[in-house]
């Protein structure tokens, strides 16, 4: 893009500024526009799964559903309760906002369709990520009530939980593919399965990874049966109680684009990306960000089913899975996969 906007006349600066701009603005109108429709499938697989309807008013289908609601929450009145900490209780939900977009930044949606094709995009996805927790522990803390606190604490100690185990399943994929950089994790699938599948997932030795990093992924963005945060029974409804209008709705629309990044990341990390599922050249006809959003909102639905389906865990079974069960699992496979390429030469 950069070369577009030097053809028109600017000098590199400023095209390659213009280009950056350009592409973060398409990168975040995109991820919006797919969070409020992912809203609405995420009510309508509820509905489906629960027998009834789902939205089904508001434009056609109730396409236009997310849309009204966002419309109502941005003319809500903003709420702050008078002993909470004004400026960390209004700045919390930004952070988490914020955050969440930022991760987009290395994501590759197609062949060189990517904001910042970076060398070491794994390690900022890791980074990026890891900040999410700080916008939930300030506002559990700065609302000054027992209940989102409580809430703010369980959220902390449930993602750097998982994301230990996260952080073990992606050295395996580093080991394999020899790169942080996404696009060249992508291309190492390329027929990486018996010569014509383009997944990691089916190696027996990736197969359980995948499964960890998924079950990860629900609990580090506390979906069911991980949705220990939002416990109605025990938290009345988590670390965002006491929050109203947009402030609120930064919270959702920050929850549900991590979401799509975890579900981007089982696209990028297992599946192939962007790339067809098999090695056949009229696969190879559909656009490249075609078969990444179809295989993003196919994990996204697996999502979505396991939350109508799947009984939350308790508190206690859930820290024991996460560090009895996968971090021993995920250390011992970064062992086996770490020897196992040795004994092949894929260093050499």
């Amino acid at each position: 893009m950069t070369e577009f906007f030097q053809d028109l006349g600017m000098s590199y600066e400023w095209a390659w500024t213009v280009a950056t701009l350009t592409g973060i603005i398409t990168i975040s109108l995109l991820v919006m526009f797919s969070v409020a429709m992912v809203i609405y499938v995420d009510r309508k697989v509820l509905g489906a799964i629960m027998l009834r309807r789902g939205p089904n008013v508001v434009g056609p289908f109730g396409l236009l559903q997310s849309f009204a609601d966002g419309l109502k929450v941005f003319l809500q009145e903003t709420i702050i309760p008078s002993a909470a900490n004004k400026g960390i209780f209004l700045l919390a939900p930004i952070i988490t906002f914020t955050v969440a977009l930022a991760a987009w930044a290395v994501i590759p949606f197609a062949d060189g369709v990517v904001v910042s094709d970076i060398n070491v995009g794994l390690l900022y996805i890791l980074a990026i990520s890891s900040l999410g927790v700080y916008g939930v522990v300030m506002s559990g803390w700065a609302s000054n009530s027992k209940y989102p606190f409580f809430s703010a604490m369980r959220a902390a100690a449930q993602m750097i939980s998982y994301e230990v185990s996260i952080g073990f399943v992606l050295v395996c994929v580093v080991l394999w593919t020899k790169s942080f950089n996404m696009s060249d994790i992508v291309l190492a699938q390329k027929g990486f399965g018996l010569g014509f599948i383009n997944a990691h997932f089916v190696h027996p030795l990736l197969f359980p990874m995948f499964v960890v990093f998924f079950i990860s992924a629900l609990a580090e963005t506390a979906r069911a049966p991980f949705d220990l945060t939002e416990a109605e029974s025990e938290l009345v409804a988590g670390y965002q109680t006491e929050y109203s209008s947009m402030s609120f709705a930064l919270f959702w629309l920050g929850e549900y684009a991590n979401i799509l990044l975890m579900c981007s990341l089982c696209t990028i990390l297992f599946m192939g990306g962007w790339l067809p599922p098999v090695e056949w050249a009229p696969l190879y006809w559909v656009p490249g960000i075609v078969w990444f959003l179809l295989k993003t909102f196919m994990f996204f639905f697996m999502f979505s089913w396991i939350w109508a389906t799947v009984p939350r865990y308790r508190y206690d079974q859930l820290m024991r899975l996460g560090w009895k069960v996968f971090l021993p699992m995920s250390l011992i496979f970064v062992v086996l996969i770490s020897g196992y390429l040795m004994a092949t030469g894929h260093f050499s």
